[in-house]
């Protein structure tokens, strides 16, 4: 047990003293985690055998409303709301935001996936600032009208394999966020 704590140490995996000090506050964590290609979100509650995962929620599962999966602000408020969703019943007590090792950037993707967990009706302690513009996409739109044809088709090909109107992304997302709220 020692030998792996210090190879996670030594690999920059677990900031350890953060984790003991999230684990002294008692409550439950929000677990935000950046991947290349989507979000994972998780409640995440302490036991002296390991941490237990009570909900969870993948920018994946958004697929199910029309949205196409990435690895940006408008996928990170989404999920976030879907969390939010999911736990709102069970999830009374004030939680902590765990952002890990990522560095604490204002308006970055990891607060847009915690104003969507707020917005969504989680208690969670501290004040989140993000811009409600890029919440909804509306820099991606401005920046894929500014490129040539072929720039864009290469830039977001992803968004155009699932015929995704990069100009019409902000009512997308207004449709989206209103779907998962009904659901």
């Amino acid at each position: 047990m020692h030998r792996l704590i210090r190879e996670r140490r030594k690999a920059a995996l677990t900031n350890y003293k953060r984790r003991i000090a999230l684990l002294k506050g008692g409550s439950h964590r929000v677990v935000v985690r950046k991947t290349n290609k989507g979000i994972i979100m998780q409640i995440v509650g302490y036991d002296p055998k390991g941490d237990v995962v009570l909900f969870s929620a993948n920018s994946f599962e958004l697929a199910k409303f029309n949205w196409p999966a990435r690895s940006n602000m408008p996928t990170a408020y989404l999920t976030g709301l879907l969390l939010a969703k999911k736990a709102r019943a069970a999830a009374k007590d004030e939680l902590v935001l765990d952002i890990g090792l990522y560095k604490p950037v204002k308006s970055s993707v990891i607060f847009a996936a915690a104003k969507g967990s707020i917005d969504g009706g989680l208690r969670i302690k501290g004040s989140i600032e993000v811009d409600e513009g890029r919440i909804r996409g509306d820099h991606i739109a401005k920046y894929a009208s500014t490129l040539k044809a072929g720039g864009a088709n290469r830039q977001f090909s992803a968004y155009n394999e699932k015929k995704v109107d990069l100009a019409g992304m902000g009512r997308l997302f207004d449709d989206v966020k209103d779907k998962i709220m009904s659901v």
